[in-house]
């Protein structure tokens, strides 16, 4: 999930620049797209399901009209979350005002925040976690003397990893968790507009200029009188910052805590060479997460690089697809071997993670049936042990396949000579050229930064108490 807003002080074409805005952040979910623009107090919203450029025509666009201010979401949907109802931003009608809400992220006390709502009276239409933010910093906005002051109350109970913007008729505000698990930043405009997104590579798209990362725990508020920022939860937690936006899900272009993502995964890459060496003729890259650490692979090894696969760019990310065999129709058509680069040779693949183990298996077979005489797989993230919670579509143990078997069994199962995975204790010195204090590695090693869901809510609206895994 990814969210994008535009704060200004004049009438503008907003919409234009969250249409392109969220265009650079569609690689973080293309099960839906949505845009809201604000009119001096007057909301016009459009979502629906599919991509950005599907979703918004020239007509749709047009019809958002201008504004001062708009607020941005593409969101991938989980097998329990994937109907356009829960498409966002959400747009929230209440005695103290108007408000449209976006978020990154989920909460892991979702549950059980829902149900003491629903027990107070409160009806939910979605299954998705923006609700329940919707409900708590409204119920909160009740007394509070601002929406930031509620967003701050809220904030209290909220509990697991967002990034979440806030838009009223005056106001934009940008909330990061006390974990700060998934990145937020803004920048400046040369006319005056703040831009604020879940990627830099969004703010660059844009024309703004890069100002700096929204901190852990902080809240900022874009008013016609300047830039506030609100500290009142900076520092209540350890910094932790999701180590798998630097290995997948981030856009290589993009910059998170003054680090490179391109030079983290080549760095992923090298570590993974000394790790896994191979005797070899030929290091490539599962497009496209996997073309920075084959680089990296590459340079550490001596072994030379070869473009070996090509993707269908017209075909997503099968990871964040819902459902299994989604997933495995379209890695049918996604790839295809270049013949002249493996036909022959013994090949590493250097792909970004192996989950379930999908690709795989594919893959292994295309490049086989091209001729690679070898094909020994090299992942440039850790084996996935543990389910997580903060919003990646790694739902249980059962759906991992490092959970079931070893590399050399892997291996077997793929069809490939070997696999090999980057240590574990390599995957924390990916980013040790930038600013962040700590990371969340928990899908790998189990250690997670809050305290893992209590209750579960089902696709079936069944709660039901958690099993700690």
């Amino acid at each position: 999930m990814a969210v994008f807003g535009v704060f200004g002080t004049s009438l503008a074409n907003v919409a234009s620049s969250a249409y392109y805005g969220l265009y650079a952040l569609q690689h973080r979910g293309q099960a839906s797209s949505g845009i809201v623009v604000n009119d001096d107090g007057v909301f016009r919203a459009y979502k629906d399901s599919g991509i950005v450029n599907e979703v918004f025509t020239h007509n749709v666009l047009e019809g958002l009209g201008l504004g001062q201010m708009a607020l941005g979401n593409v969101r991938y949907g989980t097998s329990a979350t994937k109907e356009r109802i829960n498409a966002e931003p959400m747009l929230v009608n209440h005695v103290k005002g108007r408000l449209a809400i976006s978020h990154d992220g989920a909460l892991v006390n979702y549950a059980e925040l829902r149900r003491e709502l629903e027990l107070e009276g409160a009806i939910f239409h979605t299954s998705n976690d923006i609700e329940v933010f919707a409900y708590m910093i409204t119920k909160a906005r009740l007394t509070a003397l601002s929406t930031e002051d509620a967003i701050c109350q809220a904030m209290e109970r909220l509990k697991g990893g967002y990034s979440l913007l806030v838009m009223s008729p005056q106001k934009l505000i940008a909330v990061r968790d006390e974990n700060g698990l998934h990145p937020l930043c803004y920048g400046k405009r040369d006319d005056g507009e703040y831009v604020v997104a879940s990627e830099s590579c969004a703010l660059n798209t844009v024309g703004a200029t890069f100002v700096r990362e929204i901190d852990p725990g902080e809240i900022v508020v874009f008013t016609k009188d300047g830039v506030k920022s609100i500290r009142t939860h900076c520092g209540k937690q350890p910094e932790r910052l999701c180590v798998f936006e630097y290995l997948y899900t981030a856009r290589p272009d993009s910059v998170i805590n003054d680090c490179s993502v391109h030079l983290a995964r080549k760095r992923a890459g090298a570590f993974l060479a000394k790790a896994h060496p191979v005797e070899a003729d030929v290091v490539i890259g599962a497009p496209d997460s996997g073309i920075d650490a084959a680089i990296g692979y590459a340079e550490e090894s001596g072994i030379p690089y070869g473009l070996g696969l090509i993707k269908n760019k017209y075909i997503g990310r099968t990871f964040i697809d819902p459902g299994q065999n989604v997933r495995e129709d379209k890695v049918k058509i996604k790839l295809n071997p270049v013949v002249e680069t493996v036909k022959g040779k013994r090949v590493v693949l250097v792909d970004d993670s192996i989950v379930r183990g999908t690709t795989c298996t594919r893959v292994v077979k295309l490049l086989r049936d091209a001729g690679a005489k070898e094909i020994h797989i090299r992942s440039s993230a850790p084996a996935f042990l543990n389910p997580c919670y903060y919003g990646t579509d790694i739902g249980s143990k059962e759906e991992l396949i490092a959970c079931k078997y070893t590399p050399e069994e892997m291996a077997k199962i793929f069809g490939a000579d070997s696999v090999g995975f980057l240590p574990l204790e390599d995957v924390v010195k990916l980013a040790e050229s930038g600013t962040c204090k700590g990371y969340c590695k928990a899908c790998f090693d189990g250690l997670y930064p809050t305290e893992i869901p209590k209750m579960m809510y089902d696709s079936k609206y069944n709660y039901k108490i958690s099993e700690k895994k």
